[in-house]
């Protein structure tokens, strides 16, 4: 029996997380955009000011002038000023977010009785405040939170499809779901994707910012390095985000792998057999080979750097294709959706 109380309050939580996401979102943004070393900032700068280099990611600090031949690091926000304060706000607005996501989908679980990660609704919801506490936690250990829209912009976006387009009413698991391997496989799952979120999207940003130091070293002029590259320009340095995207995805690795591993012992025992190439199995293994092969790759001297970035890219989008495409269009033994 549903509890219609807490599935409303469910449901209230759910749009005051989105609205707290979106909240966050517009702060980074204007940290971005208007801090002293921001976007705007940086273009309003004297020259003489924007020769000074700030190397972001934790790299070194530097006053000396900016050469041609060694392409400018994009500085990180200053401490100070009108704009920190809104990235500060955005950190609280994101932080009030995933405690009302957390909300959300614990009222939903007492609500039915069961865990809240059954239906492609509340998996893509543990998925996206998995993403954005990650977010939180890597933007307190490193200087980077003015990028926090390019993070809480995906999050905002897969959260409003899951309230809307995947949204269904709390109920009883369905039969076939009814395992104490849900909690482990399941929860497993929609963790590790969490964390590949962020790790897709910082190696956008190493990407774009890539291109822009290869196309200001070709002779390009710095402001100037055409779209989308341009906006590498006020990115942190290229090995600073690639030293990051590394680290999400070998976080996450391990997790993928063992939700894997997981499915398989959950198959055999509802299915009698480990591995029979279902459509979820296959994409599943699909993704795992892709970001296998990024952390390959990324041990490679020569694919280290932008092929292993467009790698890791693929890797994420062999998610989505998993979550999304099969889940609507093909029919297999794990549909699930509740759709």
């Amino acid at each position: 029996m549903t509890d219609a109380q807490l599935a409303d309050l469910s449901n209230t939580l759910l749009v005051v997380a989105i609205l707290a996401y979106t909240i966050a979102m517009f702060g980074y943004a204007v940290e971005f955009a208007f801090g002293r070393k921001g976007l705007v900032a940086a273009r309003a700068a004297t020259p003489a000011q924007r020769n000074r280099v700030l190397v972001g990611a934790g790299g070194p600090a530097s006053d000396a002038p900016v050469s041609p031949a060694r392409p400018a690091v994009a500085p990180v926000p200053s401490p100070g000023g009108r704009a920190a304060w809104f990235g500060r706000a955005a950190v609280v607005a994101a932080v009030l977010g995933a405690l009302a996501q957390l909300g959300c989908l614990a009222s939903r679980g007492i609500a039915a009785g069961r865990v809240p990660w059954g239906n492609m609704y509340e998996f893509v919801s543990v998925a996206c405040v998995v993403g954005t506490i990650t977010w939180l936690v890597v933007s307190a250990r490193r200087p980077v939170r003015y990028l926090g829209m390019f993070v809480m912009l995906p999050v905002v976006l897969l959260l409003g499809l899951a309230g809307t387009v995947l949204y269904v009413d709390a109920g009883p698991l369905m039969p076939a779901l009814n395992s104490y391997w849900l909690w482990i496989h399941v929860s497993t799952a929609s963790i590790s994707v969490g964390i590949y979120l962020v790790g897709g999207v910082m190696s956008v940003l190493y990407l774009l910012r890539d291109g822009y130091d290869r196309r200001v070293a070709a002779g390009r002029p710095a402001n100037a390095p055409g779209f989308p590259f341009g906006v590498g320009r006020h990115l942190p340095g290229a090995d600073g985000l690639e030293r990051l995207t590394f680290r999400l995805h070998a976080f996450g690795f391990p997790i993928w792998t063992f939700a894997i591993i997981c499915g398989a012992i959950w198959a055999e025992a509802a299915w009698s057999r480990y591995w029979g190439w279902d459509p979820k199995e296959t994409w599943a293994f699909i993704s795992w080979v892709v970001y296998a092969a990024y952390l390959h790759a990324r041990a490679t001297t020569g694919w280290r750097g932008r092929r292993a970035a467009f790698i890791a890219v693929v890797g994420f989008v062999t998610m989505m294709i998993n979550l999304y495409v099969i889940n609507f269009a093909v029919s297999g033994l794990h549909s699930y959706s509740g759709l």
